[in-house]
């Protein structure tokens, strides 16, 4: 499986922390950042999001302080449906019931230890379609960019 990964500085060591440690299945699409110098969030959601648009990869992955700047920027673009996770169980409700193909990680509020437990229950959960593409169907007649 393809997944773009993105992340400013305050994202930037996890983003690398997940590369190393859930390398076996995932082939990584790094967009960057690459270091920890101070940068801007919406250039790594634009990037991501318009891998998935082009289906370049399958899903991606991004971080910020917060999360919540990387998600505002993400859900601007079309078939994008990202959300802010941080705990397995949002994680995997995401996915079963609105179908999240970017999950947005808050840097600074997700411990090491919670991080790649986070990203497997969201790989692992399936979409439960039905009821819940309607909801997304409502909400791709809205449009976007």
């Amino acid at each position: 499986m393809k997944i773009a990964i993105g992340a400013d500085h305050k994202g930037f060591a996890q983003k690398e922390r997940i590369k190393k440690n859930l390398n076996e299945s995932i082939d990584w699409i790094d967009v960057g950042a690459f270091d920890a110098q101070r940068t801007d969030y919406p250039i790594f959601a634009q990037k991501v999001t318009q891998l998935i648009q082009r289906k370049e990869v399958q899903a991606g992955v991004l971080l910020c302080a917060t999360g919540i700047g990387m998600a505002i920027a993400a859900n601007r673009f079309d078939g994008i449906y990202a959300g802010l996770v941080w705990n397995k169980e949002i994680a995997t409700l995401a996915k079963e019931d609105d179908n999240m193909n970017v999950l947005v990680i808050p840097s600074d509020f997700v411990s090491n230890d919670q991080l790649i437990p986070i990203i497997t229950s969201w790989l692992d959960a399936h979409f439960k379609g039905e009821r819940y593409q309607q909801r997304l169907d409502i909400i791709n007649k809205w449009g976007g960019l």
